[in-house]
């Protein structure tokens, strides 16, 4: 059974890039995960633990290849029964009504539907990580003891 589901939202393949990175170093630990863009219900409610990375789009939508998932969890609303989880939110600061707001959005749905958050939501600054690899995966390390094992 996979370790860790990453949900992933991508526009123009930042947030695909960094969940890959990520997939990749933790498969290298002997975790296995599955790096999925177009995900459906079953993929979350049967997760072991889940990890969100989501850039924004619009006026602070979630990216169209989860708009169909997000809306399906919402009207479906099933319980997550405190599964861990935790969301990367990739946004650039100079949008400031909707810096992140993908994450913002995954992070209140997946509290709502009663996931067990295993830290607060990362943000990363389009601005000040121009590739966001690299605090995308030292947030993972911090946080994948809670995430896998909880």
């Amino acid at each position: 059974m996979t370790a860790l589901t990453i949900l992933v939202g991508s526009v123009y393949g930042n947030s695909q890039h960094a969940a890959e990175t990520v997939a990749e170093k933790l498969s290298a630990e002997g975790i296995e995960c599955d790096v999925n863009s177009d995900p459906q219900v079953s993929d979350v409610t049967d997760a072991q633990a889940l990890l969100v990375i989501t850039s924004t789009t619009g006026q602070g939508d979630v990216p169209p290849n989860l708009e169909f998932l997000f809306s399906d969890l919402k009207d479906q609303f099933p319980q997550l029964n405190r599964k861990p989880f935790a969301v990367i939110g990739l946004g650039d600061s100079s949008y400031v009504d909707s810096y992140c707001a993908g994450g913002k959005q995954w992070f209140e749905l997946l509290t709502e539907l009663q996931g067990k958050p295993v830290a607060d939501m990362l943000e990363v600054d389009a601005i000040e990580h121009f590739e966001p690899e690299k605090p995308v995966v030292e947030f993972v390390e911090s946080i994948k003891n809670d995430l896998i094992s909880a």
